[in-house]
């Protein structure tokens, strides 16, 4: 039996609701075979980040190296990657396989506010990361830190900030509107250079959205490693996201996760 293969390259979340954890959990409900390289152990839980611990460059290119001599991989997700050095190994070892189907969700900052990437590892991003994926899916605070702005607060400026992050480098940008104010939908935008798409779902009143970035952009991951195009791959995501943040759970004393396998249940 042959099977479609999606890799993460990602930060442990022990507290199982974002990081590898939820790459792993998504890639199995979109029936993908998942394999990851963890980059960084952290210690967090519904309350925040409590540690955060790098792997050494050594580990982590033993583990891409272990994966792409043998099984290799259909698709690849990026999360948090923290360091400049880690951006850097990454990068070189994506281009030294000529990786395919690379989906980058630019990890900054945790939901309690605790940041995920060095700042000096934002220019590696842009200038080395960006220009090799085939879709990045920042939130809004992650474009306006990309490209240096103060805030995105219209449909319109989305649309400009979108057209700006793929003069970046990337063939896709997905910019999801979950932290636009003053409405009752979640738009997300996909660009892809010409056309822009809009990906519209009704706005859920919770606070337990813990790892809703990390398990969007795994399902994007999932279907483009089945051979979906980018744009079935965001609809499907879409639908499997706000499928996942609808039946949330409520688990811990602070910001719980969502529930992952939503979407197959229904």
């Amino acid at each position: 039996m042959t099977i479609a293969k999606a890799l993460t390259i990602a930060g442990s979340d022990c507290g199982g609701g974002a990081g590898i954890q939820a790459d792993l959990k998504s890639f199995q409900e979109r029936d993908v075979f998942g394999m990851s390289v963890i980059t960084v152990l952290t210690a967090q839980n519904t309350l925040g980040v409590h540690g955060v611990y790098p792997q050494t460059l050594e580990a982590i290119g033993a583990q891409i190296d272990a994966i792409f001599q043998d099984m290799g991989t259909d698709a690849v997700k990026t999360g948090m990657l923290f360091s400049d050095e880690i951006v850097h190994l990454v990068v070189e070892k994506l281009q030294q396989y000529k990786a395919k189907n690379i989906v980058v969700d630019p990890v900054m900052i945790a939901k309690g506010g605790a940041p995920l990437l060095q700042k000096q590892a934002m220019d590696t991003v842009k200038s080395r990361l960006l220009p090799i994926a085939t879709v990045i899916t920042p939130n809004l605070p992650e474009a306006c830190e990309i490209l240096g702005l103060d805030s995105i607060n219209t449909l319109e400026e989305m649309k400009k900030a979108a057209k700006a992050l793929r003069e970046l480098g990337p063939k896709y940008v997905v910019l999801k509107g979950g932290h636009l104010e003053g409405s009752n939908e979640a738009v997300d935008i996909l660009f892809d250079g010409e056309e822009y798409f809009y990906f519209t779902a009704k706005r859920i009143d919770t606070i337990h959205t813990h790892g809703t970035g990390c398990t969007f952009a795994a399902a994007i991951t999932a279907e483009l490693a089945k051979g979906k195009s980018v744009h079935e791959a965001v609809g499907t995501a879409k639908q499997f996201i706000q499928a996942a943040i609808e039946e949330s759970l409520c688990i811990g004393k602070g910001i719980g996760p969502t529930k992952h396998s939503a979407y197959r249940l229904r």
